[in-house]
């Protein structure tokens, strides 16, 4: 995408030395693992009955996620997904998931029952 389309409020100007402004992309950077406190909860809302365990509250970029992701459906044997900021395994692995991220140094926090 170029330039021209992240252009912020003006239009068109007569003006020959107006500058447009432009929108930045937000560059995300990983946190190290013990600076960061990963929730971890188990959910079952919109999915026909099944439970997931999500991960959510990661700070890192898309590359690291997707790493994380692929390391703890290898260890808990289990397929799942992940997005820009959560992890989703399938069925209950929270006590497993919070073992294997507190090795790697992680901070976690279980939420709810």
């Amino acid at each position: 995408m170029g330039k021209k389309n992240n252009k912020i409020g003006v239009v068109y100007s007569t003006n020959p030395d107006f500058e447009y402004t432009y929108e930045e992309d937000e560059v995300i950077e990983t946190l190290p693992p013990n600076k960061q406190t990963l929730k971890i909860q188990l959910d079952k809302k919109q999915r026909a009955g099944k439970q997931v365990t999500l991960i959510g509250n990661i700070i890192a970029t898309s590359d690291d996620i997707k790493d994380l992701c692929k390391e703890l459906k290898a260890k808990c044997g289990v397929g799942g997904s992940c997005n820009e900021s959560e992890i989703l395994l399938q069925g209950d692995h929270r006590d497993k998931v919070i073992d294997i991220l507190t090795q790697k140094g992680y901070k976690t926090k279980r939420i709810g029952g």
